[in-house]
């Protein structure tokens, strides 16, 4: 099945989370896997379907920097996409890799994101899945992606690198993934995280970054195009 590649452009949190759970109910019609390539508006962040953000982000500094917050039709934890990227994959029940097992799924997108990091970073590194579930370092460290590492996500020298949460029908899934290339602004965490939890500290230890600290605008958007291309390339490659 060759790959359909849709491209939705720049927008809010809530038009990006949005198209991602109507292309999910379309998958009964849809005979393609599909690759959902969006960006964000500003500055944005997307929380699980059974999160509330607020419990965790302080509401006033977020609104001081107007983040705009969507909730993400899978689950996981709060996700910031000041400077990662973030991807969708839909793969509809027709698939020959659809599984009723969620390993088999998550495995079948991270060998995909796994190869295109290593692509990125000149085949010098060898990323692997996390095959069991640690102790968060807190209560609040469980509810944001970065600030604790869960089963299968894609890990290199310890540290995650990248995350993704599924949600599943019987016509499909959709995966809706994110890679680390920088740490948001180590101020802006201190005053956009609730206070007195490990979260800003355990994103910091748990988090492989794939850009250094000194990386401009410029190198981030460009990272971004270069693993695009890499992830999209790969998935249509995974059908040869």
């Amino acid at each position: 099945m060759a790959w359909q590649i849709i491209r939705s452009g720049c927008s809010q949190a809530s038009v990006n989370m949005k198209r991602d759970y109507e292309l999910l109910q379309q998958l009964q019609s849809t005979p393609h896997p599909i690759y959902h390539d969006y960006s964000w508006e500003g500055d944005c962040a997307t929380y699980g379907h059974f999160i509330e953000p607020f419990d965790f982000l302080n509401a006033a500094a977020a609104a001081k920097y107007q983040l705009n917050l969507a909730k993400r039709p899978t689950g996981g934890g709060i996700v910031f996409h000041l400077s990662d990227l973030a991807f969708s994959v839909l793969l509809p029940a027709s698939h020959p890799a659809y599984s009723l097992n969620t390993l088999a799924n998550y495995a079948f997108v991270n060998q995909v994101v796994s190869q295109s990091i290593s692509h990125f970073l000149g085949q010098k590194a060898c990323p692997e899945l996390l095959p069991h579930e640690p102790t968060p370092m807190d209560a609040a460290c469980k509810n944001f992606c970065m600030a604790k590492p869960t089963k299968y996500d894609v890990m290199l020298n310890g540290r995650k690198v990248g995350g993704g949460a599924q949600r599943r029908t019987k016509y499909g899934y959709l995966h809706q993934g994110t890679i680390a290339l920088a740490m948001p602004r180590e101020d802006y965490l201190q005053e956009i995280l609730q206070p007195e939890t490990c979260v800003l500290t355990a994103m910091k230890q748990h988090s492989f970054l794939l850009l250094d600290s000194t990386y401009s605008p410029k190198q981030l958007e460009d990272a971004r195009k270069e693993l695009k291309t890499l992830l999209i390339d790969n998935f249509c490659a995974s059908e040869d």
